[in-house]
C-alpha cells in the first residue's frame, strides 16, 4: 500500500449531501479502492453537518444500542448503532454512496470468484438482508475519550455483507483530540500484514474495503483479508460516523 490513500473530491461540500457525493471524482476513488483498498472522500460533509451529527450522541432516542467496547475486548471507547428511521443526513448519504460502490462491489466479487451480486439500489439490497432476518441497522456514532482505541475487526453482522464501507470523521484533528488515527491492516497468503495509516480532517470519509478483496498476483488474482481500527487517542474527544450498507441480525 501507499503510505497515504490519494484525497479525491472536486467540489466544496453542499449541504444537500446526497447531492454532493454525486460531485465526487469516482473514477479516481474506485482507481484508488482498486489499488489500495481504500479512498478518501475530503470533505464530504461540512463542520455544521459533522457536529449536527456528533452532537446526537447523547440522546438515546437516536439509537438501539450503545457497546461499551472494553467490555468485550474490542479495545476502549464506546459507540452506539442508530435506529430507524434513520436522521434525515445519514439517510441521504447511505443510499447516495452505495450507488457508486455498487459497481466496485460487483467487479471485486467477480473477480475473486464469488457469484454474489448486489442491486443497483440500496433499498433492494437492504430487502434482501431483511428477508434473510438481518434486519438492524447498523450506522453507528462511535466516541473516543483520552487512552480510547479500536482494535482491528471486520463489520460482518451476518450472512449479506456489502464489501465496502464509510468512516467519515466528525471530530477536528488538533483542535478536538490528538492521535486517534484511522488504521488498516492487509494480510496476504504468505506473506506479513501490510499496514496503512489513513490521514483525515474534519468531514473526510474514507471508503475502505469490509472483509476482503482482490489483488492481481503473478498468478492471477487472490484474495487479501482487511481489518480496520483506530490507534490510542492521546488526547480530547473524537466522534466518528460509520455507514455500513448491510443491516445485522
Amino acid at each position: 500500500m501507499t503510505a497515504t490513500a490519494r484525497k479525491t473530491s472536486r467540489s466544496p461540500p453542499s449541504a444537500d449531501p446526497a447531492a454532493h457525493v454525486d460531485t465526487l471524482d469516482w473514477p479516481q476513488i474506485t482507481a484508488e479502492l482498486d489499488a489500495q483498498g481504500c479512498a478518501v472522500l475530503k470533505g464530504l460533509l461540512t463542520p455544521d453537518q459533522c457536529r449536527a451529527i456528533a452532537t446526537l450522541y447523547p440522546d438515546d432516542a437516536h439509537f438501539r444500542s450503545r457497546i461499551v467496547m472494553g467490555r468485550h475486548g474490542f479495545g476502549r471507547g464506546e459507540y452506539k448503532y442508530f435506529s430507524y428511521p434513520l436522521p434525515d443526513l445519514i439517510a441521504q448519504l447511505r443510499p447516495a454512496l452505495y450507488a457508486h460502490l455498487q459497481a466496485v462491489a460487483n467487479r471485486w466479487n467477480e473477480a475473486m470468484g464469488i457469484d454474489i451480486r448486489y442491486p443497483q439500489a440500496h433499498a433492494a439490497f437492504l430487502k434482501r438482508c431483511h428477508e434473510s432476518g438481518q434486519s438492524r441497522p447498523t450506522p453507528l456514532l462511535l466516541q473516543y475519550e483520552a487512552g480510547d482505541f479500536n482494535c482491528l475487526h471486520q463489520d460482518l453482522y451476518g450472512e449479506h455483507v456489502f464489501p465496502v464501507q464509510v468512516a467519515i470523521l466528525l471530530s477536528e484533528p488538533g483542535r478536538d483530540f490528538s492521535g486517534g488515527e484511522f488504521v488498516l491492516t492487509e494480510q496476504r497468503p504468505r506473506m506479513q500484514s501490510r499496514a496503512e495509516v489513513v490521514p483525515l480532517m474534519q468531514g473526510d470519509a474514507v471508503a475502505f474495503a469490509v472483509h476482503h478483496r482482490p489483488v492481481q498476483g503473478t498468478r492471477g488474482t487472490y484474495r487479501v483479508n482487511m481489518r480496520h481500527g483506530v490507534s490510542r487517542i492521546r488526547s480530547g474527544q473524537r466522534h466518528t460516523l460509520g455507514v455500513i450498507f448491510h443491516d445485522a441480525k
